[in-house]
């Protein structure tokens, strides 16, 4: 049997902005599907800082309603990284869209709150891990056009609701959907064992990070640089380092 008929577990986050190493979650989802059965986990949370308005225009959430209705954020990580390191410790691929930026900021989140982080929990590494924006930019690298989910979704004809959309659960379930409907088009994924399909996302990203990196400089940008690294960016905080991220 394929990896692509076995259990997945979806993971994604809201967050108060762009910067996986400075910013702090709001939202979050971990969903296990295996055939018709689906399980969901949903986290609001209290950041513990002002949230942007430009962030609650993409998420809906307020900084008046995390506050009151939001978990502590040490709790809320703690349960986030417990739910992925057991299915990712048992083998169940944890699947997310340019899932890279919502591992890191998890990374950072547990070691900013003195949590262990998942590398410390995963001996083996945080594998395996598929990322549907990776394989597609790897199988169809040369296709013109915006690769956001919702685009990636008409592409491989997902069926979504546009406007749910940017919530954590409703990304996690149309991501989920991408991973079959990318291997219907390019069956010979099923064929490839996990691990190895994690090393070779791994190559991939990384070889189009550095060619986008040396593009964007070459155009004069030299900040919010993409990372190499996958499927956590370089410079996720680690523990000792935690009080200096508060500041």
């Amino acid at each position: 049997m394929s990896w692509i008929d076995g259990p997945m577990v979806g993971f994604d986050t809201e967050t108060t902005g762009i910067s996986p190493l400075n910013d702090r979650i709001v939202t979050a989802a971990v969903i296990r599907r295996h055939g018709t059965r689906v399980e969901v986990s949903e986290w609001l949370i209290d950041p513990g800082v002002e949230i942007p308005a430009r962030a609650t225009e993409v998420h809906g959430i307020t900084t008046e309603k995390a506050r009151a209705e939001g978990a502590k954020p040490a709790a809320a990580l703690e349960e986030i990284a417990v739910a992925l390191a057991e299915a990712l410790g048992a083998g169940i691929p944890v699947v997310g869209f340019n899932i890279q930026y919502d591992l890191t900021i998890l990374e950072t989140e547990l070691a900013r709150h003195g949590l262990r982080t998942l590398a410390h929990r995963l001996p083996l590494g945080i594998r395996p891990i598929i990322d549907p924006l990776v394989l597609d930019r790897h199988l169809d690298k040369y296709r013109k056009g915006k690769r956001k989910l919702i685009d990636m979704c008409g592409t491989y004809r997902v069926q979504v609701v546009a406007d749910a959309l940017h919530a954590a659960d409703a990304d996690v379930l149309a991501t989920l959907d991408l991973v079959p409907a990318i291997a219907e088009r390019y069956p010979s994924l099923g064929g490839v064992a996990l691990q190895d399909l994690h090393d070779q996302q791994a190559h991939a990203h990384g070889e189009w990070a550095n060619r986008f990196r040396a593009w964007l400089i070459s155009k004069g940008t030299t900040d919010d640089l993409p990372s190499p690294e996958w499927p956590v960016a370089t410079g996720a905080t680690e523990p000792e380092e935690a009080d200096a991220a508060l500041f």
